[in-house]
Parts: structure tokens; sequence; C-alpha cells
């Protein structure tokens, strides 16, 4: 992966005054580059399935404002459904979501794709979002073509959300799963944070929810696996700009709500889109804050998360430990009876 470099200053200490349109132009550029830094996952290969972690759940949140659990559902429900959003430019919105082709070398495909073939469909049934997983760069001349980020996430939302749905109105008792890469953890980590706060299904329904270099990361809003990075994620650190098709909403207020408890969040120390300082987003520092961001970004960390490189718990990867995670969540998710 590349990415276009911002120009450097030539190390002579420099008097000029930039005028207000120069730093917001120069606001535009940092925050595009950022973005763009979503990128599709490595080209390496995952490791071996790992053993299930470790997890421990509250009480069932209540159920109020949904229909009453029946004692058995119909034979044909999976015990277990997973709901897996890819990155961006990881997916299309006509991909085959039980067996997406689009970009075989996606960062979630490394995590589901072990699991798919090896656990039976009755079980765990594996679902990948079909999206655009699009980014489009708000300052390019010409227009790049690609989707905006408003559109793009969107879509994932609204499809991932109609399939919860409609696997909850005939399975009541199945138990959810959710995942998510970037882009696609800004998708699965809103979904969350909805049920969490009461809507769309019931909160004791979601077995658990992981998340790989969210954007929208906040420390403490969930469970902290591998590196703890100071920073929060770029959604977060740029909270509230908004320009042209490109908008950033903050962080998720009330966070993760009656889910927190199963909700693990994993984040690189070196990866710009989930480890931004919190008080970056200042017109006035923009001098300093170009080249130190320029660093951040041809570091290229936000594709690493199939390697050890800037993620490692133990000589594992995120991928693998992810793998290792949601194994272990259907593992021991319960078994309904069926009618």
């Amino acid at each position: 992966m590349t990415h276009q470099q911002p120009g450097k200053p030539d190390g002579t200490p420099s008097r000029r005054r930039f005028s207000p349109l120069v730093i917001v132009v120069g606001v535009v550029v940092v925050i595009a580059l950022v973005l763009l830094a979503i990128l599709v996952g490595t080209w390496l290969r995952p490791g071996p399935s790992l053993p299930p972690q470790s997890q421990s759940q509250s009480s069932a949140p209540s159920t109020s404002g949904f229909p009453p659990r029946p004692s058995s559902q119909p034979a044909d429900c999976p015990d277990v459904q997973v709901i897996s959003v890819p990155g961006t430019w990881e997916s299309k919105s006509t991909d085959d979501p039980y067996r997406p082709t689009f970009n075989p070398n996606s960062l979630m495909l490394k995590v589901t794709g072990p699991l798919a073939s090896s656990i039976p469909g009755s079980r765990a049934d594996i679902w990948t979002t079909p999206y655009v997983a699009q980014l489009s760069n708000p300052v390019a001349i010409p227009p790049d073509g690609q989707a905006s980020y408003e559109k793009s996430r969107t879509e994932g939302y609204d499809k991932s959300v109609a399939q919860i749905k409609k696997v909850y109105e005939r399975c009541k008792l199945t138990g959810f799963v959710l995942m998510g890469f970037s882009q696609g953890a800004v998708i699965a980590g809103d979904i969350a944070a909805e049920i969490g706060a009461g809507k769309l299904i019931p909160a004791e329904n979601v077995l658990g929810v992981g998340l790989i270099s969210d954007p929208r990361r906040e420390p403490g809003d969930a469970r902290t696996v591998g590196p703890n990075p100071p920073g929060v994620g770029v959604e977060v650190a740029y909270g509230g700009f908004s320009f042209g098709s490109l908008s950033l909403r903050g962080e998720r207020e009330g966070g993760f709500g009656a889910v927190k408890d199963r909700t693990v969040s994993l984040c690189g120390t070196k990866d710009p889109i989930c480890n931004q300082p919190k008080d970056i987003f200042q017109v006035g520092e923009m001098t300093k804050t170009l080249p130190e961001l320029q660093k951040v970004l041809t570091g290229n960390s936000h594709a690493l998360y199939a390697t050890t490189a800037d993620w490692n718990l133990g000589g594992q990867t995120a991928t693998q430990w992810m793998q290792g995670w949601a194994r272990g969540v259907i593992d021991k998710a319960p078994k309904p009876p069926h009618s």
C-alpha cells in the first residue's frame, strides 16, 4: 500500500504566515490521507487456528420492548449467527455473503474462512456483509470515482442490520457474533452500540463483538486486547469535521452500553486509524501536525494485522487471536432446543 506524502519542510525555519484558506486546505488533505490509510489486509497467509480465549459475560440484560423469548426455535435456525464486516476495498455490493470472492486477501477472511470451513452451518452461520466498501478522496482532482465514506458505511450498516433482523425475526434464540475491520469495525461497532442501547435486537442475544482497528475507538469503551495505545480513533480525533461528502461523527454516545462486557477491541500502537492524539485537530498546530502525521502514515501499520509487526500477543497476530476468540465464543454458546 502506498500513500501520497504531504510536502515536507526543507529544514529551514519559516516565517511565512498561513492564510485561512491554506490552513483549511491543509486540514482537509490531512484528514483525507488519514482516511485513505484504511486499506486492504496484507497478503500474508493467516497462521493456524488457535485455542479459544477466555471471556467472561455478565448476566443477560433486560429484553424490555422485545417479544418474550420462546422455549424453542425452528430446526433450520443456527445456534450462532456470525456477521463479519470487511474493511475498505475488501468487499463490493454484489459479493456473495457466504462465499465472498471480491478480495481474496480481505483481512476478515483470515478470521471467518477457517471458522466456516471447520464449524457446521447448523452451529454457526458465517455471513459476510456485501457492501460498496469504498472511500472517496474529497479533494481528488479529478474526482476518483469512489463512493463516499458516508454512502459506503451507510450501505454496510443497513445491509448488516437487515440480515440481523431477518435472522432474529425467525430465530429468537440464536446468538450473534459481530466482527469488523477498519470501516467494517465502524459499522459493526455502531450496530453493537445500538443493540447495547436497547435497539434492534435484545442485548442478551449478542454473544460477542470483535473490532480490529476501530476508527471510533476510545480506550475504556471495550475490553482492549493486546497493546493499549493511549490515543483514539480518527473519527473521534477529528469528530465533527465535515467537508463535502466526508463527515466524521466523533465518539459513540453511550459507548457499547449493555454489550460492553462482551466487546473486544484490537489496535496497533502505530496504526493512525485507531490511535490518534485526541487533541490533534487544532488548526493552529498544523505546521507541526503535518510532518508528524506524515511519519505515521508512511509506516503503513494499518494493513499489518495479519502480521506481528504492530500487534502481537504472545506471538499471535490480530487475525489469529480474533479467530481463536470467535471460536471460543461459538464453542461456549448455548444450543437452543428446536421445535
